[in-house]
């Protein structure tokens, strides 16, 4: 049953008749599992892409979205739990408790990626603006394609980080100010760490092929110090920014590191914590926001 956030779109059965009508492709592949409905090959890294092309173009009206091989592939109804999570909680500081919307609510993405999926879906659900940042120079040039692509110019803008041991520095410019900022921080803490369990899931599958069904750079898989150490980094760094940033938040997708994060965030005196919880199916992830 799904658990998602009753403004997500996922909340049902995907609708392939629909799916197909925006991306014919898909539909070559797409076959009946064992209860007779229309499923893909979740390990097939072709059919996700395309699976995520259609539903971007029939839910959230984006015409074109593609990524280039071996970045990471999305699922588009978790990372869209996400964005409805972060305009709940930014109706937290509103006068009227609604939620904002509009381009002059400014997100900052860290870590945005070549699949721009948050800038796109943010955009799309409450017409948002975004900086998107990221130390891939190659995965930013994809992205922009997609801005392009899609006419956002105005609303989506890209950065890179030039110093990767930073997050904030260099990326938040003076006077600038930003409703919240996002990030999905890399989960492992080593190569091998992030192959060790990639071979997990493919004998999970029963499959031979060693790739990710989900691709990933180095960088967007793991870090010195995995999940923890890189959300340790962003809350040191977060007080020096703390009259431009409305709401810090990160996903947590390790349960067991939220001690230490709630540590961290009291030895800095965070003013407010909240972790808003979130769950599809028998997956259940998180995400922790703090302000000062």
């Amino acid at each position: 049953m799904s658990s998602f956030h009753p403004r997500n779109k996922h909340t049902g059965r995907y609708n392939f008749e629909a799916l197909y009508q925006a991306c014919p492709e898909l539909q070559r592949y797409t076959r009946l599992n064992p209860a007779g409905r229309y499923t893909i090959d979740f390990a097939d890294p072709t059919a996700v892409k395309l699976l995520n092309s259609a539903l971007l173009k029939s839910d959230y009206g984006i015409e074109f979205w593609d990524i280039p091989a071996g970045y990471l592939c999305p699922p588009i109804p978790g990372r869209a739990d996400y964005i409805h999570g972060l305009a709940d909680l930014l109706s937290l500081t509103t006068a009227d408790s609604s939620i904002p919307t509009g381009a002059n609510t400014k997100l900052l993405d860290l870590g945005v990626g070549a699949n721009l999926i948050y800038p796109l879906l943010g955009h799309a659900e409450y017409g948002w603006s975004f900086v998107g940042a990221d130390i891939d120079a190659n995965a930013l040039n994809a992205a922009q394609c997609l801005v392009d692509a899609n006419t956002l110019q105005k609303k989506i803008q890209l950065r890179l980080q030039p110093k990767p041991e930073q997050l904030f520095a260099n990326i938040i410019q003076p006077k600038e100010f930003f409703a919240a900022t996002l990030c999905n921080p890399p989960f492992f803490h080593s190569a091998e760490q992030a192959q060790l369990q990639n071979q997990r899931k493919w004998k999970n599958l029963g499959k031979k092929n060693e790739q990710r069904n989900f691709g990933g750079q180095s960088n967007e898989l793991w870090c010195e110090g995995g999940e923890i150490a890189f959300i340790v980094r962003m809350i040191d760094e977060s007080p020096r920014y703390a009259k431009q940033v409305g709401w810090f938040t990160t996903l947590v997708s390790r349960e067991n590191n939220l001690s230490v994060i709630y540590k961290q965030l009291k030895r800095v005196a965070a003013k407010q914590v909240h972790t808003i919880e979130m769950a599809q199916g028998q997956k259940k992830s998180r995400f922790v926001a703090w302000r000062f």
